[in-house]
């Protein structure tokens, strides 16, 4: 007889809430692909639920319930004793916060609309990032430095689920990075607001009072953003199965890949392709649910 094929794990999600149909939706997806759904858990009602799923890979298993169920969430990931991480990386910028704090940024400068363009292509994955990033300093030299306190007070506002997901992570033990090709003025405040563990990204030269148009090298490029992950794995002698990444650019590719679980948020289309899952519909709380979490665990704002 062929091996048994590796269970899979769908976890359906809806903050509105699951309905019978999208579980038969589900499992009639399966089975038109080739697979065979079986047993359901549904952990969190109306929710979340988990759908055990054998016979399909588990892109093909992704691709045939995003097709049928768009308007809900859906993480697969293999079956496994625990799924709960135990470290969590994450991007900052249209990720843990809504914006993109240079564009914001730029806009004290007037030059919101310039630097919005090179962000976004930067984000697809359609210019080399290091340079995009010192196009973009550069337009800002000479902005007066208050301007990025003024940005953090008037534009920034934290992405729904952030801190609920931080909270929740950290009381369950599970050590949190914030990670940025951003800059450090945003990413210490915002880390410190939302409970982050720590923070890395880029900084910003400021000489007397003003931007002065460059940042420190090395950047916190894609690279790095994968590297850091894997050294703090090492550091807390952690399984690659035990990590969970989230981001939603091209920057964030190896990040995500590198990951146990790599989940892509409302993420451009390279990302979201490049991840083990992509969070279409939800807020950050969906990780949670990926994990199996409910809601009776969560640590809310």
């Amino acid at each position: 007889m062929p091996p048994q094929s590796p269970a899979l794990i769908a976890t359906l999600v809806s903050a509105q809430g699951l309905s019978p149909n999208d579980l038969t939706t589900a499992s009639d997806a399966i089975a038109a692909a080739g697979g065979v759904p079986s047993a359901t858990s549904a952990f969190d009602p109306p929710h979340a639920t988990d759908l055990v799923i054998r016979g399909l890979s588990r892109p093909q298993a992704r691709a045939a319930l995003e097709s049928a169920l768009p308007h809900l969430d859906v993480i697969v990931q293999p079956a496994a004793p625990t799924r709960r991480k135990r470290l969590l990386v994450a991007d900052m910028d249209s990720t843990m916060i809504a914006q993109e704090c240079i564009d914001e940024l730029a806009d004290f400068a007037g030059l919101k609309a310039e630097i919005a363009a090179i962000t976004e292509r930067a984000m697809q994955g359609e210019l080399d990032f290091e340079s995009a990033l010192d196009a973009r300093v550069a337009a800002l030299k000479g902005l007066d430095a208050t301007a990025i306190d003024r940005c953090l007070a008037e534009r920034i506002t934290l992405t729904p689920g952030a801190r609920t997901l931080i909270g929740t992570m950290k009381a369950l033990g599970c050590r949190t990075l914030l990670i940025s090709g951003g800059f450090t003025a945003f990413t210490g405040p915002v880390a410190a607001r939302i409970g982050f563990h720590a923070q890395v990204a880029n900084l910003l030269h400021i000489i007397d009072g003003r931007l002065d148009g460059t940042v420190a090298k090395p950047i916190v490029d894609s690279a790095v953003k994968r590297d850091t992950l894997i050294a703090e794995r090492a550091t807390l002698g952690l399984e690659t199965a035990d990590t969970l990444a989230v981001g939603d650019g091209a920057n964030d590719i190896p990040m995500l890949e590198a990951a146990g679980l790599g989940i892509a948020y409302h993420a451009k289309p390279k990302a979201a392709a490049a991840a083990d899952a992509a969070v279409r519909i939800g807020d950050l709380t969906v990780l949670l649910s990926a994990q199996g979490i409910p809601r009776s665990e969560w640590v809310s704002d």
